[in-house]
């Protein structure tokens, strides 16, 4: 199969597409029997591996997940998988930390870092949660921030920022934080976006690291054809677009969705099933 296209970061090739937990972890953003369904799939390692399996055919093999540990299904799933094609997927962690200015919570939050390190993260990027604490907006600056960014660091990973709120973009670059990528929500349908799409668009172009794109698809509001193509046809050849999947045959439809769109075709997809198909949609492909 052909391999998805790549990037670097901070040194670290990846590839443009990501592969997303949230399908394989239970969070649908529709509500909890959606959440319980993917719940009951994936609490079978072998189903989340043979999610991963697909990904990994067209090397796509960078994960992003809010923790990896130990003795969970994705966990378990990403070691089969990763036997198989003997190589490691790309661990992508965004822990929640305690932000609190005082010893113990610091204390705390370094106990974190260390954890997503010992699991074997090479990226951390702290939650938008935590770190939108931090902001300050008469100063244009996200205090304190350093001291943890340092503590990535000083654990070995390579720093980054979850920026649901995307003023955190340009205060980490204006300010010069040691952040080598972001997380930001960018979609066609603004679901979840702070500002308007446009805006978004501008900060994404105008930011100084990669970034890395989420909800490309609103979680399931639009369709795949219209949220991957919206996305791949308006970022920077160096940013990625996170991408989760229930099955293994929405992986391989997402893929070649994302491909055409990178390469300015028609994507080669099967037709939707209707009891009653319209003339228009029986026309030849």
């Amino acid at each position: 199969m052909t391999l998805f296209p790549r990037t670097e970061v901070a040194g670290v090739s990846l590839p443009r597409m990501l592969i997303g937990s949230n399908w394989l972890l239970g969070y649908s953003h529709t509500g909890s029997a959606a959440d319980a369904m993917i719940h009951q799939r994936h609490a079978e390692p072998g189903n989340v591996a043979a999610v991963l399996d697909a990904y990994m055919q067209y090397g796509i093999d960078a994960l992003m997940a809010p923790n990896f540990n130990e003795d969970t299904p994705l966990r378990q799933g990403m070691r089969l998988a990763e036997e198989k094609y003997g190589r490691a997927i790309t661990q992508i962690v965004t822990p929640g930390l305690n932000v609190d200015h005082n010893p113990a919570a610091r204390a705390e939050a370094e106990a974190v870092i260390k954890r997503c390190a010992r699991e074997g993260a090479t990226f951390c990027l702290i939650h938008h949660t935590s770190a939108e604490q931090l902001v300050n907006k008469n100063s244009r600056t996200i205090d304190r921030l350093p001291d943890y960014l340092d503590m990535i660091r000083q654990h070995g990973m390579i720093p980054g920022l979850s920026a649901h709120m995307p003023e955190l973009v340009q205060y980490s670059d204006d300010q010069g934080y040691d952040v080598e990528t972001y997380i930001q929500i960018y979609n066609c349908m603004g679901f979840l976006m702070q500002i308007e799409v446009e805006g978004v668009h501008s900060i994404i172009w105008n930011a100084q690291k990669p970034v890395m794109s989420i909800k490309s698809m609103a979680a399931g509001r639009c369709t795949p054809f219209v949220g991957l193509t919206f996305s791949y046809a308006t970022l920077r050849p160096c940013d990625m677009v996170t991408v989760g999947a229930f099955t293994p045959d929405e992986v391989h439809e997402d893929v070649e969705i994302a491909m055409a769109a990178i390469e300015r075709r028609r994507p080669l997809l099967g037709r939707r099933s209707s009891p009653v198909m319209s003339s228009i949609l029986e026309a030849r492909r």
